[in-house]
């Protein structure tokens, strides 16, 4: 690919602006007093740090922008023509691949045809027709050398098939084959592809394999029915060399570098435009994941170059026809506008460079001089002026540098006038300042004596308040105390008359007890002669049961002597001696607990008949203790009414105790108060003591800044 017209008449049109550029370097150097001022401009652009220099800034900017601007376009320009390059190229390449894969489809389709054409022959139809019939081991001897012999007719005029053979449907008989066949024909049938296209009507290519002898050779196995009656299908297989492959791709040409491959859907290389790929696995990684039937990428290869990847699906197949070229190559032709793109950079730089200087030389040298003039300024000569005058800012600049340098000139006579009356006044207020630092000085002191009186006497009242406090509580607690007594005595009034009621009460009850007492004994005296009577019962039980007991001896003897007939009647008369037995036993013990009622119930009347004497004893002692009680309540209730005069009087006095702590604590709050405005004064009087003494101090701090402001001034030369 070639450079356009358009693109080389541009390259003649910067080519003659590098030419004038160069004479224009060369006009400069005959000129001698020229090239000193450019590189007197260029020693005083040294002298300035690029980073606080106008001019050398303004120089970068201009000559970035331009070389910035060139090689943006000219990089732009390069990869538009690139990418369309690119594109065009993989359109091109595509349809190539796509070609290529049409002429590939005729080949398959060419020795599919050539299969049928051997299969079908109407002399090898009869020589398989006669395999079916009964053939002794001789006939079948001939007929297999007579169908090897048609093969070898028939394959004869192709030379790319390597061999062919046939498979018989009947196991029994070996398979016809013919050239150099490189599949075992003794396990034919057990390989797991003849199985699968036994099945199927249709024809099976399988990818590349490699012979003993090297050769690589790809197959085409398909089944074919015999037309004149068996049934069952013939396999014929075919092994066709891959260099009629490798030639159909040697013949594309996509570009410097390319690379052309037929891979299988399982990565297996085909045949391939290069040697010795052939049934080997494909480096093509950036294939898997590919569903279109056609299509191009850009990827990288597997040395990790850049490269333009098309691709086409055979239909008969499902292989895949890929082509590959350096994206290098591709553009090589393109390069040619970035070399062009340099050297128009480097013109470009060349005049940028000239343009930059003399835009330094323009605005540095009127920057430097107002420099230097205003570092004569600042060393204090107020006369320097520029005589820059142009009518751009640079002369604006130059005036308003004159303007103010007029200005500080007038500013520093009024402040040297200033100075002087500020002077003056400085000694005057250093006068007044220690006037009024000795006057607040006394007052301080007056004002702290009225603070010590103040102190003290809100010290005495704090006292007094704290005593009067103390009253306070102290009638808080009589009150109170006095308030317990009320209903102590109220309550023992209460408790008087109670006791009266309880004690008639208790009188009465007694009355009861003794007649009940007397009740009881005389009902104790009936009970101990009931017991009497029960003992005199349990002696005639107790005989009862002696009698039962010598009865029962009697029959036990009586039973005995009977003997065995007499048996029962023993064990009856045991049972009755031991009921007389335990009858006797339970009397005894009733006798036991009546002989014990017996005792307890003399014990009884004898505790009552002392018993007695005392509740007679009792009734006398309660009646008494009534009497008490009667003249108690009495007493209490004139108690009563002097505790409640009492109380009156305690009252009055509390209420002229908190009108005495209220007064107190006026007192003490406003002798607290005066204390505090006295401290207040005393304090504030020695911050006016303290402010005279700074004001004394800055006065003549004033008046030694006026000296040295005086000083200062006659720095400046006007």
């Amino acid at each position: 690919m070639g450079i356009s017209p358009k693109k080389e008449i541009k390259k003649d049109k910067v080519q003659d602006k590098v030419k004038k550029v160069r004479g224009a370097i060369k006009d400069t150097y005959k000129n001698p007093g020229g090239v000193k001022r450019v590189f007197k401009s260029v020693r005083q652009v040294k002298k300035f740090n690029p980073s606080k220099s106008v001019g050398v800034k303004l120089f970068l900017i201009f000559f970035i922008a331009i070389i910035s601007f060139v090689l943006l376009v000219g990089i732009l320009s390069y990869s538009k023509a690139k990418g369309v390059i690119e594109k065009n190229a993989a359109n091109a390449n595509e349809q190539t691949l796509i070609q290529t894969a049409d002429k590939l489809e005729l080949i398959f389709n060419q020795f599919e045809e050539s299969s049928l054409q051997i299969f079908f022959d109407n002399d090898m139809q009869d020589l398989l027709n006669q395999l079916s019939g009964n053939n002794s081991d001789y006939d079948l001897f001939v007929l297999n050398d007579k169908i090897e012999k048609k093969l070898v007719n028939l394959s004869n005029g192709n030379e790319s098939i390597k061999g062919l053979f046939i498979v018989p449907p009947d196991e029994k008989q070996r398979p016809f084959s013919t050239g150099s066949i490189s599949t075992k024909l003794e396990t034919v049938r057990s390989q797991e592809w003849y199985e699968k296209l036994k099945e199927k009507n249709v024809s099976s290519w399988f990818p590349s394999e490699v012979s003993e002898d090297g050769t690589s050779y790809v197959k085409l196995a398909r089944t074919f029915k015999s037309i004149r009656g068996n049934s069952k299908p013939f396999v014929i297989v075919l092994e066709i060399k891959v260099n009629v492959l490798m030639q159909q791709l040697k013949n594309v040409d996509l570009g410097e570098g390319s690379r052309l491959e037929l891979n299988s859907k399982e990565g297996i290389v085909v045949a391939s435009n290069k040697e010795g790929l052939a049934a080997t696995q494909t480096t093509f990684t950036f294939m898997n994941g590919q569903e279109e039937p056609s299509n191009s990428l850009t990827t990288t290869d597997e040395k990790g170059n850049e490269i333009l990847a098309v691709y086409s699906t055979l239909d008969k197949t499902g292989w895949q026809l890929i082509g590959t070229v350096p994206t290098t190559e591709l553009v090589k032709d393109a390069r040619s506008i970035l070399i062009l793109t340099i050297w128009s950079a480097v013109a470009v730089a060349v005049i940028a460079l000239f343009i930059g200087l003399w835009l330094v030389r323009m605005i540095a040298r009127p920057l430097s001089d107002l420099k230097n003039l205003m570092i004569e300024g600042s060393k204090g000569n107020l006369k320097v002026r520029s005589g820059h005058v142009s009518k751009d800012e640079i002369g604006e600049l130059s005036g308003s540098f004159n303007t103010m340098m007029e200005q500080i000139t007038n500013l520093v006579h009024q402040t040297n006038n200033t100075a002087l009356e500020v002077l003056h006044t400085a000694e005057e207020l250093s006068d007044a300042s220690k006037k009024t630092a000795i006057s607040a000085k006394e007052i301080a002191v007056a004002t702290e004596e009225i603070a010590n009186g103040a102190s003290s006497l809100a010290t005495e009242a704090e006292r007094g308040n704290e005593l009067t406090d103390h009253i306070s509580r102290q009638m808080v607690v009589v009150v109170e105390a006095n308030g317990d007594m009320g209903k102590a005595a109220r309550h023992v009034e209460s408790s008087s008359q109670n006791g009266t009621k309880q004690l008639s009460n208790l009188l009465d009850s007694t009355h009861q007890t003794e007649d009940m007492t007397r009740s009881l004994m005389h009902k104790v005296d009936g009970l101990k002669e009931t017991t009497l009577s029960v003992n005199k019962v349990l002696e005639v039980l107790q005989n009862i049961t002696k009698q039962t007991n010598i009865l029962s001896l009697n029959a036990t003897i009586e039973a005995a002597r009977a003997g065995a007939a007499g048996r029962g009647f023993m064990v009856v008369a045991d049972e009755i001696r031991q009921l007389a037995e335990q009858s006797k036993n339970s009397i005894e013990m009733v006798g036991d607990i009546t002989d014990r009622i017996m005792m307890e119930m003399n014990e009884t009347v004898k505790a009552l008949s002392d018993a007695y004497p005392l509740f007679q004893h009792q009734m006398s002692v309660v009646q008494e203790t009534n009497e008490i009680f009667v003249s108690v309540e009495g007493q209490m209730g004139d108690f009563i009414k002097q505790l409640d005069s009492v109380t009156q009087s305690i009252d009055g006095l509390n209420n002229s105790q908190s009108i005495l702590a209220d007064a107190m604590s006026n007192v003490s709050a406003v002798a607290e108060e005066s204390s505090a405005t006295s401290e207040e004064v005393a304090s504030l009087s020695n911050e006016q003591q303290s402010i005279g003494e700074q004001l004394v101090q800055l006065s003549a701090k004033l008046e030694k800044v006026s000296n040295e402001l005086k000083s200062t001034l006659s720095y400046f030369t006007m």
